[in-house]
């Protein structure tokens, strides 16, 4: 008899270790410990139901026990192998939590095991990258606001030396003077309002208007620099556009930037065009020329900080780099979106839309 509640107890036990394999392929945690409570609570019935019927036969209650003991064993191992399977994985992710609290800002955790213990872990490794694009970005920053702020300054800083030294009179250096200092305040408040549009401290009063007006007026006061340029500036607006809900003043700066911008990189015989029309629940003004086109690849990284398409970055082919940055906060604080893109015939088109203001319904007579 203690032969067979051996073989019984060893049975039990084989299979509370092949019961903890198995809990280890079920997809989420609460499969896992539901399938657990269920087994835990099966092997020791099991184990009763064959006990009594060996002792209504055999009449021996010490093998019952342990019958019953080697069950419960079977139950207490499995819970435990599982149990450190599931901390295991969320020691894991602890240890990667802090080693990017730490400042390992390339630590990610693992994704596999449960669903639930994958889906942290993608969620952490998520949160991880952007953390890091935010510090190389941070980075970026500090490294390209401070080129862009030193030339200036060491310019001034020349001028000022030969004053001081007696090589020119104060008023030869006068404009010049005015002109970088001008340079270090656009700077400056651009890197303001970009503060303030990633802090979402940016506020516009938003209204309903009918930007025709406002695009002709852009395209107006452009036209004086598209002609020192030989570049032929045209509107495509068509007729009645419909009312959008935004802020003119800075419907308006945004297109200026795309215009000075087309303007720029646009040879001479070229031209620009600026064309609006309802797409859906939006007003899409685009902005299109013939000129240098896009690189592949430059479409998403136009918009970002002190990006400029000559990559010498020299301040002679354009301003800070920070124009369609703000110009993409603008637009996105009313609501729209923006975008760039290469033109099939050469030349590329810049694009953002404004949503349209809700029509009132009609009266019923």
């Amino acid at each position: 008899m203690t032969g067979f509640a051996t073989e019984i107890a060893l049975a039990a036990l084989a299979a509370g270790v092949a019961a903890a394999a198995l809990l280890r392929l079920l997809p989420t945690v609460r499969l896992q410990l539901a399938a657990l409570a269920l087994f835990a609570g099966a092997v020791p019935l099991g184990a009763v139901i064959l006990g009594g019927f060996v002792m209504f036969h055999m009449h021996a209650d010490l093998e019952v026990l342990e019958v019953a003991a080697a069950a419960a064993l079977a139950g207490v191992l499995a819970a435990l192998v599982v149990a450190e399977l599931i901390a295991r994985r969320i020691r894991a992710l602890e240890r990667a939590a802090g080693e990017l609290a730490a400042g390992e800002l390339a630590a990610r955790a693992p994704t596999s095991g449960p669903r639930e213990l994958a889906h942290l872990g993608e969620s952490f490794n998520e949160m991880a990258a952007g953390v890091e694009q935010l510090f190389d970005a941070r980075r970026q920053l500090v490294a390209w606001a401070s080129h862009d702020l030193r030339t200036p300054l060491a310019s001034i800083q020349a001028m000022l030396e030969a004053i001081e030294d007696g090589l020119v009179e104060p008023g030869a250096y006068l404009p010049e003077l005015r002109a970088q200092a001008r340079i270090l305040a656009r700077l400056v408040d651009d890197l303001f309002e970009l503060a303030a549009i990633d802090a979402g401290a940016l506020t516009l009063e938003l209204s309903e208007t009918a930007l025709s007006g406002v695009l002709e007026s852009c395209v107006r006061s452009m036209r004086a620099e598209a002609a020192t340029r030989d570049v032929h500036l045209e509107a495509r607006l068509g007729a009645a556009l419909p009312r959008v809900r935004c802020a003119p003043e800075q419907v308006e700066r945004v297109l200026l930037n795309l215009l000075t911008n087309a303007l720029r990189h646009t040879p001479s015989d070229g031209s620009v065009v600026v064309a609006a029309r309802p797409v859906g629940g939006e007003l899409e003004i685009s902005v299109e020329d013939t000129g240098e086109g896009i690189v592949p690849g430059d479409e998403a990284r136009m918009f970002d900080r002190f990006w400029r398409a000559v990559r010498s970055r020299a301040r002679a082919s354009g301003g800070a780099g920070l124009g369609l940055a703000i110009a993409r906060g603008l637009v996105e604080a009313q609501g729209g979106r923006i975008w760039a893109e290469r033109r099939d015939g050469g030349g590329a088109r810049v694009a953002f839309t404004l949503p349209l203001a809700e029509r009132e319904p009609a009266l019923r007579l």
